[in-house]
């Protein structure tokens, strides 16, 4: 469904920093663009290839028409989670590494019983979150 969400920033070097530790629990690497022009103004995890022809990514970068990055109300992004740790992870990754949180990890039952969360916010004031489902206690 999706090829790539795209956040602006403000500070790239930051904002990598953030997303480098954030990310490193749920298992999600740097992408390799090869463009050295793209890697100045721009990051990514997840799958980039063959020039792009396969991407399923997550990026972050200066806006393209060049004004001051803003964030959305109401725009999210979630990362999927294989465990509540990895959310529990992601979650204190985030504080630690300048981000804020929009709500501590646990399970929120008005959404499904089986549905383990962490909302933060990064450095810019994207909200992301890590998502893990499937059972109901920690393993």
């Amino acid at each position: 469904m999706l090829t790539y969400v795209y956040f602006g920033t403000n500070d790239l070097d930051r904002a990598v920093r953030f997303y480098d530790a954030t990310l490193e629990p749920l298992g999600m690497s740097r992408c390799v663009t090869d463009d050295p022009d793209w890697d100045r103004i721009s990051a990514g995890w997840g799958t980039y290839e063959d020039g792009g022809v396969r991407e399923l990514a997550f990026w972050i970068g200066k806006p393209f028409n060049q004004k001051a990055a803003m964030t959305g109300n109401g725009s999210m992004v979630a990362f999927r989670a294989r465990s509540w740790k990895e959310v529990d992870d992601f979650h204190a990754a985030a504080l630690t590494n300048g981000g804020s949180s929009e709500g501590a990890p646990g399970l929120r039952l008005h959404y499904n019983p089986d549905f383990y969360a962490a909302y933060v916010r990064d450095p810019d004031g994207n909200k992301v979150a890590a998502v893990c489902r499937g059972f109901t206690n920690p393993r």
